[in-house]
């Protein structure tokens, strides 16, 4: 028994003392990064993607074509840049510039921050012979977010920049509310456009408390502080209250629509329903049937497209606050 307990305890010593290591060897690292990596550092990334396609093209060229035909195409390529820079010679063509930007959205939006130093570092530049193309992808979210996102896209039309909205799959809700700000909306045959329209819904638990006799006490200063609630009984009156703040609220969205696009009849469109692209152009939701994809490519003929990207590199402690936070995140949430 004394060498069993002998033993147990040098095990439980060496534990404690690996454990105690290994702490030690994470808090160094802790305080190596809030040292030396306090600050996020913020970057802005070009990418010409001109460049992209004629590499891509060289490529299948060399891979599809036999030696002669190679040979022959390149000849003629080069006929045809000599006959280009001859003729403007004396009135060189200058190219205009599409900036590309992405905007992939969540609920909350969360890509407006780095889509509002994208448009900052777009207008530094910009002028009205360029233009701007922004892909979007999002179902929408809440009103402050995507109301905020369709604000920095309004910045660019008011510099009289000509305006491109993409929709490869989904602009719905707040993501149309962005979308429509364009000069020009285009989107793919079965993306899927609108929901213009507002919900506000969360559970109550408020019986269940009351059958295990658990009290819920809410202090409010203001009679509608609190409309609906997630625990406390939910009255007519906060219900009444609600849905006359939710239907402020699509007030607003039909007019923002109906200022943007006044070629819509804001009455149909405006009842929460979605179309695909092809139904969406006949109530003139957008413009045009076209991928971002197809689009782009007709513009490398003509101009020089730049995809413009701003990213934060994240510090280590903001890293695993990050992490932490995500965890925490998906065990509270359905």
């Amino acid at each position: 028994m004394t060498d069993f307990l002998s033993t147990y305890g040098t095990f439980l010593a060496e534990t404690i003392t690996t454990v105690v290591a290994i702490l030690a060897t994470f808090g160094g690292i802790i305080a190596i990064a809030a040292k030396n990596k306090l600050k996020s550092k913020e970057k802005i990334e070009i990418t010409k993607l001109n460049q992209k396609y004629q590499d891509m093209r060289e490529l299948l060229n060399r891979e599809t074509l036999d030696k002669d035909a190679l040979k022959k195409l390149k000849k003629e390529e080069k006929q045809a840049e000599a006959l280009l820079k001859k003729q403007n010679k004396n009135t060189p063509k200058i190219k205009s510039r599409t900036f590309v930007l992405e905007f992939d959205g969540d609920i909350r939006a969360s890509a407006v921050e780095n889509l509002r130093e994208e448009i900052t570092a777009i207008l530094t530049v910009a002028t009205p012979k360029d233009e701007v193309l922004v892909k979007i992808e999002s179902s929408g979210g809440t009103v402050h977010g995507y109301g905020l996102a369709a604000s920095q896209l309004k910045r660019i039309r008011d510099r009289n920049i000509p305006l491109i909205t993409a929709v490869d799959k989904v602009a719905a809700s707040g993501g149309y509310m962005m979308a429509c700000v364009a000069n020009r909306i285009i989107a793919a045959p079965f993306a899927i456009i609108g929901s213009i329209g507002v919900i506000a819904q969360l559970p109550n638990f408020n019986r269940l408390l009351k059958k295990h006799d658990i009290d819920f006490e809410q202090i409010m200063a203001g009679q509608y502080k609190r409309t609906l609630s997630l625990f406390g009984e939910n009255t007519k009156e906060g219900r009444h209250k609600l849905q006359q703040e939710v239907e402020d609220a699509h007030t607003l969205f039909k007019s923002f629509i109906a200022i943007n696009r006044p070629q819509v009849t804001i009455d149909t469109i405006a009842t929460g329903e979605t179309w695909y692209g092809t139904s969406a152009k006949e109530i003139r939701l957008i413009d045009d049937i076209m991928t971002s994809d197809d689009y782009l490519l007709t513009a490398n003929d003509n101009a020089n497209i730049f995809k413009v990207t701003y990213s934060i590199k994240k510090s280590l402690i903001e890293r695993v606050g990050i992490l932490l936070q995500s965890t925490i995140s998906k065990t509270l949430s359905w």
